[in-house]
């Protein structure tokens, strides 16, 4: 369970410097913490990449954290390292306890400071969140989510933390960071100690309120004592729990006048435990959704204060810190799908920015998979000392047919690299899957994808041919053909498919046919949970509208009940159809879902009513309905006005023969490639690589 924040922002009187933007005045504001100063109001937010735990890894990290240092944040966090083993993540991850991290650590922060930028080491005890045997937390009580039941520290046990997070912080200031940020947010083992929920301690940490956050007051103050005034300390508070027995506005207000008066510089936000069951960093989450939590809290402290989540265009960020909500915006995930969005964003240039959408399949879903965080529209993130997008010596004519996300993908990068590129599609636009996928509810950030790439065709100069349906004599002449046409959708072998009631999920998500109100969906994948999740939606979609948003999740918008939720009722619309969804395998339905998001997926279909149907056999299509077999053996029939086939796709890759025939060399990207479920970091990952070696 790792901690992803999203960026810094800060905004006091002070004035501006000599980079502010008209623009963006509040955003590119000079920050002065009294010992230093920082150059703008952007904070990039911890994240564990998993470069933490590679062979050279640290030199890994230091290209990452140093292209995002030239690229204009203006104070970086790194992911989190544990004051102790008993914290560790995992077996053997990140640590800052003794001169050997210390040396390792100085590639970093002397990478970083290179390239003009500050850094902090984030310090973070994974309480019992940690996935090992030894883990430890205030009470013996197991998360929901590991299978490892901590045991109690002791008294003289909680002491000792206390001087290791202290002995981390002066650890990292002699590694050469400008601070370190104690995590005391997400459920982690400060956040246990401060909520009844996971602190039974009969002790002088236990009990009251007061004495539960002596543990995270007596941390900041031995950190302070160990590294001196002039080092940043950021405390990253938990303002909104999410869980049922989570603090309460007034003690959250409580723990941060006590944090500030206890040493630290800045207060970031921490919002939700990673056991929580409510959304708060996902796509479908409206933009800076949070920002009025922080809003609450910023007349209570004098320290700056930072909010992060769903933050990741300079207009959004501009206006919380204009509005009051924060003097400083955390942002992450932005900083792997674009390491210059500073730059651009005070160029004026966000139209060029490449948008982070929130997608976690590359990031948050490998990171919890034991994989190398990376990002689905910038496959580079945390790869960038093996993939590169040098000029080519041998600029070649290069057609690109099919302009989907890996279509795209090629032909700017390619084109980059200074090959003439020629992209055809068949329709009138480009984007392909994704011209669907931005009508789904909660989606609707992969508009600024498409918005990204035909910045990125037109600055690169691609020739774009559409309504183009090309063959391949229309190919010759070119040196070399990526064939990038992406897929068509399976049908299934099935009396009555060819039933007028019977749809493909392109005649519903591109095509707009008309649906009935009693809906069946057959197939559980990805596809099959989109068309369940557009066909149900009534209305405008609630990640637009960031008060039904949170009525329809059941968080109190005025924060006065316990942890956000206690007591606190969803409001869900009424459906707009009836629809239930069925797959043929039994188990959980949409079991291959993202590692991270499926369990949002599947929970919003269970509030909208959506029955899931698991081991069925289908026997026909008629106008009765859609007859199945259901795992029992027993037929059944469901009464239906359509049936939406969402059960796979097929490569298309018709262009194949014939151009192996003429003797035009090419490449198959993408769907065309391998179709399976419609997978965009496969496609756009593949693009790119392919882009950056022909």
């Amino acid at each position: 369970m790792l901690a992803f924040g999203l960026f810094i922002i800060f905004i006091p009187n002070q004035k501006r410097n000599n980079m502010s933007t008209n623009k963006y005045p509040h955003l590119f504001s000079e920050l002065d913490l009294g010992f230093t100063k920082l150059k703008n109001r952007v904070l990039m937010g911890s994240m564990h990449t998993n470069l933490e735990e590679e062979i050279n890894g640290f030199q890994k990290l230091a290209t990452f954290y140093g292209e995002r240092a030239r690229g204009g944040a203006g104070l970086i966090v790194t992911g989190g390292f544990a004051p102790n083993w008993e914290g560790w993540l995992k077996p053997f991850a990140g640590r800052m306890t003794n001169q050997g991290h210390v040396k390792k650590h100085k590639i970093v922060t002397d990478t970083v400071h290179q390239e003009g930028g500050k850094i902090a080491l984030q310090i973070l005890h994974a309480g019992r969140y940690a996935y090992h045997p030894l883990s430890v937390a205030p009470s013996r009580i197991q998360a929901p989510i590991n299978p490892f039941k901590p045991r109690a520290l002791t008294t003289w046990g909680v002491r000792r933390t206390i001087n290791d997070f202290a002995s981390s912080a002066a650890l990292a200031r002699e590694a050469g960071y400008d601070g370190v940020e104690i995590m005391g947010s997400e459920g982690y083992l400060i956040n246990q100690f401060i909520v009844k929920h996971t602190n039974k301690r009969t002790d002088a940490y236990g009990g009251s309120y007061e004495n539960r956050i002596k543990f995270p007051i007596e941390i900041i103050q031995k950190a302070r004592e160990k590294v001196g005034k002039d080092f940043i300390i950021i405390y990253r508070l938990s303002m909104l729990d999410l869980i049922e027995d989570g603090s309460n506005w007034e003690e959250v207000v409580h723990l941060a006048k006590e944090i500030e008066k206890a040493g630290a510089t800045i207060i970031n936000t921490g919002i939700g435990w990673h056991e929580a069951r409510i959304p708060t960093i996902a796509t479908s989450v409206p933009r800076a959704a949070f920002a009025w939590v922080t809003q609450k809290l910023k007349s209570e402290i004098s320290i700056p204060l930072c909010t992060s989540n769903r933050i990741n265009m300079p207009d959004v960020a501009e206006q919380v810190i204009a509005d009051g909500c924060a003097d400083m915006i955390s942002m992450a995930r932005p900083f792997l799908a674009d390491e210059n969005w500073v730059k651009k964003a005070m160029a004026e240039k966000a139209d060029e920015i490449n948008t982070c959408i929130a997608c976690n399949q590359a990031c948050l879903d490998h990171t919890f998979s034991n994989k190398l965080s990376s990002c689905l529209v910038n496959p580079r993130a945390c790869h960038e000392t093996t993939l590169n997008y040098h000029p080519s010596n041998q600029k070649k004519k290069i057609a690109v047919v099919g302009a989907g996300p890996a279509g795209l993908t090629f032909a700017h990068i390619a084109a980059e690299r200074g090959h003439t590129i020629t992209l055809f599609d068949a329709e009138s636009e480009i984007g392909g899957q994704f011209n669907m996928a931005k009508r789904i509810p909660g989606k609707e950030e992969f508009f600024e994808t498409l918005r990204y790439m035909k910045k990125q065709l037109e600055l690169n100069k691609v020739d774009v041919q559409l309504n183009k349906k090309v063959n391949a004599d229309d190919l010759k002449g070119f040196d070399e053909v990526v064939i990038a046409t992406g897929i068509t959708p399976r049908t299934i072998q099935i009396e009555g498919i060819e039933h007028p009631k019977v749809l493909s999920y392109i005649d519903v998500l591109k095509n707009n046919a008309t649906v009935g109100k009693r809906v069946a969906v057959i197939g559980a994948g990805g596809i099959g949970f989109d068309v369940s999740e557009f066909l149900t939606q009534a209305g405008e979609s609630t990640t637009l509208n960031k008060a039904e948003w949170l009525r329809e999740w059941g968080i109190d918008p005025e924060n006065k009940a316990r942890g956000g939720v206690a007591g606190i009722q969803q409001h869900i619309e009424t459906p707009a159809r009836q629809v239930t969804m069925f797959q043929r395998t039994d188990g959980k339905v949409g079991a291959k879902l993202g590692k991270t998001t499926g369990w949002i997926h599947r929970t919003t279909l269970k509030m909208k009513k959506v029955k899931m149907v698991a081991g069925v056999e289908y026997t026909k299509i008629d106008e009765e309905g859609l007859h199945y077999i259901d795992k029992n053996k027993t037929p059944q029939v469901l009464p239906c006005d359509n049936v939406v086939i969402c059960a796979g796709q097929i490569s298309q890759r018709a262009l194949e023969q014939p151009l192996t025939e003429l003797g035009i060399p090419f490449h198959i990207i993408g769907g065309a490639y391998e179709a399976g479920e419609l997978d965009a970091k496969r496609a756009i990952d593949q693009a790119a690589r392919l882009a950056a070696e022909v």
